[in-house]
């Protein structure tokens, strides 16, 4: 079966015959519903309001000039981010954004998304399907692996077999994963989660409730998986993550309806900033707009809003990993249509220049991009690319017909926990994105003092140089499906190549 098309990093569609995710289910009548349905957000507001970002000068507070302009032009402050000069603010002045602009000290103001609070959504990742008991039973550790490690072609595939032989990684490091929240009782994830980091950020302001950042049953199971690919427990139970030896915490930024607005966004990198987070971990792309125009005022200000967020965290020491998106463009093009945005409104095409409409938090200065690679070492195909965008490549899985893994694994997507305590199978570069930070994070490990701009060196002169895959023609229907540009130390498919594990331990 197939899953729609996509409108954030959370999963791939693959070709007929392939499901997007696949629910293993270890206990007698336990199911798991992985699909996202349309359900209010949780956010809070009269039916005809928007939200808003208010860009002001950084360090000084919101001045009571700006303060007292908001209120005049019907706004109400959610809450202020004064470290970086971002106000979070709740509007039903359709000219809310524009009157403000024109305010002493507002350097950039916009509408973080088109549809009323709360924004709702249909978009799902697929539906669950269970093994069968013999499928289970059959699933058998050897050598002091975990009994679901045979089936991860992704780990040696970067070498963390051999690295955990090494380490595991040390507790002292802390991966945030800035997603659609993250389960924490998993058996996987529960002995190396990092509650005093977590949150929830959907509003744009912090959440500190007790499992606040745990998705519901509505909700997309993509932030579980991910944060299993990281750091999922070697415990003789499941999966085993990159880094199973780090911290993990949920930063949870999605509505239930399924939306990353940029005041959630701001949120968690912010948090992950005050938290002293390592390294951060974002799959998605911004919503509504999957390219933001910098001659768009609105989309402007939310560009604004969340680089100096991330680069906030930056300077606080976190690495901030970013996929590259599923829709197989080349971002250093000279143009792309755009054809989902914004997905929260009417969506048209859209023919945008990649070098002015920034894929945020993916295009941001000083955020590791990355893109996917399957079972067979060469660019998903499904995944984005582009020569001086891509920074480093690391397996995302592709559909089995393309890229085959080889036996004991069974299936060319990548294994994970779900919700509930099940396991299953999600593809995109969204699963690409937690093995580099995995990997950020044994770098971390082995180099405790090393400054964020450090660990990004050691990941990129540390990655396994991989050639253009030329020609590229992944279907092999004799027509080139994208053309890589660059050398073999550094390409549009592969950036400084593929992300090595075992060299983060021992280098």
């Amino acid at each position: 079966m197939t899953a729609p098309r996509k409108r954030s990093r959370r999963a791939v569609a693959i070709p007929l015959g392939m499901a997007t995710v696949t629910a293993l289910a270890f206990l007698p009548n336990v199911s798991a519903s992985a699909a996202e349905t349309a359900a209010p957000g949780t956010v809070t507001a009269d039916a005809t309001s928007l939200s808003y970002v208010v860009n002001v000068r950084p360090g000084h507070g919101t001045s009571s000039v700006v303060k007292k302009a908001i209120a005049q032009a019907g706004g109400t402050i959610v809450t202020s981010y004064d470290q970086i000069g971002v106000i979070v603010v709740h509007s039903s002045n359709a000219d809310f954004a524009k009157t403000v602009r024109r305010v002493r000290g507002v350097d950039s103001a916009g509408a973080t998304r088109n549809a009323p609070l709360p924004a709702q959504s249909t978009t799902d990742v697929g539906t669950p399907k269970a093994l069968t008991s013999e499928e289970v039973a059959s699933a058998q550790a050897v050598d002091g692996q975990d009994p679901l490690e045979p089936l991860q072609w992704d780990l040696p595939a970067i070498q963390a077999d051999k690295a955990h032989e090494k380490t595991l990684g040390s507790s002292k490091v802390t991966v945030a994963v800035i997603d659609t929240g993250v389960d924490d009782t998993h058996p996987d994830i529960a002995p190396n989660f990092d509650r005093d980091a977590s949150v929830n950020c959907v509003t744009g302001k912090p959440d500190t409730t007790d499992g606040a950042w745990r998705p519901s049953a509505a909700e997309s199971p993509h932030g579980t998986h991910v944060a299993g690919e990281i750091a999922g427990a070697k415990n003789g139970v499941g999966i085993t993550g990159v880094a199973p030896g780090v911290k993990v915490a949920g930063i949870k930024v999605s509505t239930t309806g399924g939306y990353f607005y940029t005041e959630s966004v701001v949120c968690g990198f912010v948090w992950a900033a005050e938290h002293h987070v390592d390294i951060t971990n974002n799959s998605y792309y911004t919503d509504p707009w999957y390219f933001n125009c910098a001659d768009d005022p609105d989309q402007k200000a939310l560009v604004d809003a969340i680089t100096r967020a991330s680069r906030y965290a930056e300077k606080k020491g976190t690495v901030n990993v970013a996929a590259a998106g599923n829709e197989s463009y080349d971002l250093a093009a000279d143009s792309i249509t755009d054809p989902v945005s914004p997905n929260d409104g009417t969506p048209s095409d859209r023919v945008i220049d990649p070098s002015k409409c920034y894929d945020i938090p993916t295009q941001l200065p000083g955020v590791v991009t990355v893109a996917s690679t399957g079972a067979k070492g060469i660019k998903s195909s499904f995944s984005n690319y582009g020569l001086g965008v891509i920074d480093v490549a690391a397996p995302g899985g592709d559909s089995t017909r393309y890229q085959t893994p080889a036996p004991p694994a069974t299936s060319g997507l990548i294994l994970g926990p779900l919700p509930g305590g099940t396991w299953g199978y999600m593809a995109g570069t969204s699963m690409a994105t937690p093995h580099v930070a995995g990997v950020a994070a044994l770098i971390k490990s082995t180099h405790p003092h090393a400054p964020a701009a450090l660990v990004k060196a050691l990941l990129y002169a540390e990655a396994d140089a991989t050639p253009c895959t030329d020609p590229y023609d992944i279907d092999s229907d004799g027509k080139i499906d994208a053309v890589c540009e660059g050398t073999k130390n550094r390409n549009g498919f592969y950036g400084w190549g593929t992300v090595n594990a075992l060299a983060a331990v021992t280098k």
